[in-house]
């Protein structure tokens, strides 16, 4: 008797159920010379972009919420140790701030610092996870559709 692959594999994608994570948390953000305040943001993970995490600050609030994306596997480190250049710095918890994971977002305006609970973060990674597993992202990046899109932008 034949095995489906699906059987063989026990890290098989699960997207074809869910294609999102969405988890809502409180963060504390802090600019530079001012005090930190708590905002209602969302951390989501979306199949159709697989590589990405988007940090949405002011989610659920009545403005528009600030979208900032960055790589999956930056988060994934920075649960670990400081990690990334440019734009986004993610760090572990420390002694400081020994239940959040510190995000520090830089644009040409000016910087923030955003801390975010370690334990939702890491939840919400073993979730994005369970979706597409560390490795398998390429499996769900539609190549002509990209192409698509980068070749009528430039018409």
């Amino acid at each position: 008797m034949h095995q489906s692959v699906e059987e063989e594999d026990p890290m098989r994608d699960k997207s074809e159920h869910a294609t999102t994570v969405a988890s809502p948390v409180t963060v504390a953000v802090g600019l530079p010379g001012d005090p930190p305040v708590l905002l209602c943001a969302q951390l989501v993970y979306d199949v159709a972009d697989p590589y990405a995490v988007r940090l949405s600050l002011g989610a659920g609030e009545t403005r528009e919420p600030v979208d900032w994306f960055f790589a999956r596997s930056l988060l994934e480190e920075g649960l670990r140790r400081p990690a990334g250049v440019g734009n986004v710095l993610v760090s572990p918890p420390h002694r400081c701030h020994r239940d959040a994971v510190s995000i520090v977002l830089r644009s040409a305006v000016g910087s923030a610092r955003i801390e975010v609970p370690a334990l939702d973060t890491a939840e919400f990674l073993r979730r994005s996870h369970e979706l597409v597993p560390m490795g398998r992202e390429g499996r769900h990046v539609d190549i002509d559709h990209a192409l698509a899109a980068l070749l009528n932008g430039c018409e």
